[in-house]
């Protein structure tokens, strides 16, 4: 199923191909003095925090974060993005993964090694990175009455694929999250979090576009499909589907970004979450970042990645049976 998953991406990215630009687009390049901008004036590092509320498969975060360029060229960027985040607790009763609360305080880490670039005249940025996700999940108690036992904290990992363009009006992201490692038992792969309940992470695959409805206002609207390896027969509850997602982003400042957005599929259902993110560095001069704030495309080049989080579903142990060898060998 990963194999068909990371096949329909490679070839998805086709979708991303650079295409003509528009009579307008070039227009607008030119009149705002895009080519006189020089890369190396307004790729420099950044550094910063970014906090983020529960979502679907996703906790309760605040951290610190860097971009850093490892090489500037005239049209391009080769790059490393990473992030590591404090996970906290769910909110009291209201669980992110499903039936059993996240707990406790934890560590997660992502990492990603990309390359961007621009089109002849400036008016697209195109962009590939990959990297490596970690995360710790702490488990609390159920949220429907069930009196659980032995909460574990498992660790989970995953890869991630990414491929974007990103035009002055609108841009588009396909990306895929593929969990690796060990982290269960048996062929299922399935985490034992505490006496009756099992996690893994999410294999997702998604497309997400977005729209520049001003230089500081956009609008994202996303689909993608989420997947596992349980087997339906030893358990149940488990997330498979489709989902859909939207996302209202605000530019306060130049180095202050705020979100908030929404999500839906038949395991997490509808779910609300906002993220706030600070970062420092960039353009030194001020007639620089005026600049860079009118192109959207430029803007893109130093932009952190977007779908870092190991996406964790909860599922319900079927057989008492299987749930009883499990408990034995882990407890």
């Amino acid at each position: 199923m990963q194999r068909q998953f990371t096949a329909g991406l490679l070839g998805a990215a086709a979708f991303l191909a650079p295409l003509p630009a528009s009579a307008q687009e070039n227009s607008s390049a030119d009149d705002l003095g895009v080519m006189s901008i020089s890369l190396k004036d307004v790729v420099k590092p950044t550094l910063g925090f970014q906090g983020a509320l529960q979502g679907a498969g996703t906790p309760n975060q605040a951290g610190i974060g860097g971009f850093l360029p490892l090489s500037v060229g005239d049209n391009s960027v080769f790059f490393l993005d990473a992030l590591a985040n404090v996970n906290f607790a769910d909110y009291g009763g209201y669980s992110s993964i499903g039936q059993t609360t996240v707990a406790g305080t934890t560590i997660s880490t992502s990492t990603r090694l990309g390359y961007r670039w621009l089109n002849g005249d400036r008016s697209t940025m195109y962009g590939i990175n990959a990297g490596y996700d970690s995360r710790p999940m702490a488990t609390g108690a159920t949220t429907n009455g069930i009196e659980v036992f032995n909460s574990q904290t498992p660790f989970f990992q995953q890869v991630a694929v990414n491929a974007e363009l990103q035009s002055n009006q609108w841009g588009a992201n396909i990306y895929g999250l593929i969990p690796v490692g060990e982290y269960g038992y048996g062929s299922d792969n399935v985490a034992l979090i505490n006496s009756r309940y099992g996690a893994e992470p999410l294999t997702t695959v998604g497309l997400d576009v977005n729209y520049n409805i001003s230089n500081s206002l956009s609008l994202l609207a996303g689909y993608y499909y989420q997947t596992c390896e349980k087997e339906p027969e030893k358990f149940k509850d488990y997330a498979e589907g489709s989902g859909v997602k939207a996302r209202l982003e605000y530019d306060i400042s130049n180095q202050l970004q705020a979100g908030v957005g929404y999500s839906y599929d038949e395991n997490f259902e509808s779910r609300v979450t906002a993220d706030l993110k600070l970062r420092f560095g960039g353009p030194k001069t001020t007639e620089i970042r005026k600049k860079v704030q009118q192109q959207p495309v430029i803007q893109a080049l130093t932009a952190t990645p977007s779908n870092r989080d190991v996406r964790v579903g909860n599922s319900l142990t079927g057989f008492y049976t299987y749930t009883s060898h499990l408990e034995t060998r882990i407890f």
